[in-house]
């Protein structure tokens, strides 16, 4: 409810809402009911059955619903700046893809805005983290673009919860692998497939500002295989997912 009232809030509309359901109940399929009368733009729910954390073949459905040239990706967990679409469009460039950041909301902070059903942050804020995500300074982002952890140790670095791609560049390296199920790594896996296929990474740094609710974490018990994955994905120079999001073109 929160995710969607900030996406109504952008100073910037984008061209169409997917909402990439990975098996919520019917609580969730009414409240975005009610929001699609609100929305004037396309708000589009794509929903499968639960059948186990599926985060990459839901992405995928997700992107093929899509009728945008770019795809601006988000979790669900997350309250938008006003300008995040803003910022994302404007480091749209072909050839690359983009990665941002989010600023950690303590418990304190996530129960008082549930409560009041409030995306004000600053009227709530209580013991966050990572407040040098919350600023934006738009005349920093294209300077930093390819230079903020772009080499070395981050040269595979991205955030899956803010994400921004072009559709053709989605459909060359064939979307998310569907062979990762269970939490982690699926999305640094298709940002490898990415840069093997010459699509350069950029970091929206002072930009894109996203604020995540807290939450317990995942099960991370698939983690050291999904790892095994993305290892392979440089070693081997994969490009192409063997299942991915051809089956919904």
């Amino acid at each position: 409810d929160l995710c969607l009232k900030s996406v109504l809030g952008q100073s910037v509309m984008p061209a169409d809402v997917i909402i990439c359901d990975d098996g919520s109940g019917e609580a969730t399929k009414t409240l975005v009911d009610e929001w699609k009368k609100k929305f004037p733009v396309p708000l589009i729910h794509i929903w499968q059955p639960d059948e186990g954390f599926q985060l990459a073949k839901i992405r995928n459905r997700g992107f093929a619903a899509s009728a945008s040239d770019y795809l601006v990706q988000a979790d669900g967990d997350l309250i938008f700046h006003k300008d995040f679409i803003k910022d994302h469009n404007s480091l749209a460039r072909p050839g690359y893809f983009t990665t941002g950041s989010r600023v950690l909301l303590s418990a304190q902070t996530t129960e008082a805005l549930l409560q009041n059903k409030c995306i004000e942050i600053k009227k709530y804020a209580s013991g966050d983290r990572n407040f040098f995500n919350s600023l934006r300074l738009p005349l920093l982002q294209p300077l930093l673009a390819t230079r903020y952890k772009s080499a070395g140790r981050h040269k595979y670095y991205v955030k899956g919860c803010n994400m921004a791609f072009w559709k053709k560049d989605i459909i060359e390296v064939n979307g998310y692998n569907e062979d990762f199920t269970g939490w982690g790594r699926e999305d640094s896996e298709m940002a490898i497939r990415l840069i093997n296929a010459g699509i350069q990474k950029q970091f929206l740094k002072f930009g894109g500002i996203s604020y995540h609710l807290y939450h317990r974490e995942a099960s991370r018990e698939m983690e050291e295989t999904n790892i095994k994955k993305m290892q392979d994905a440089i070693e081997k120079k994969l490009v192409r997912s063997p299942l991915g999001i051809s089956q919904y073109l």
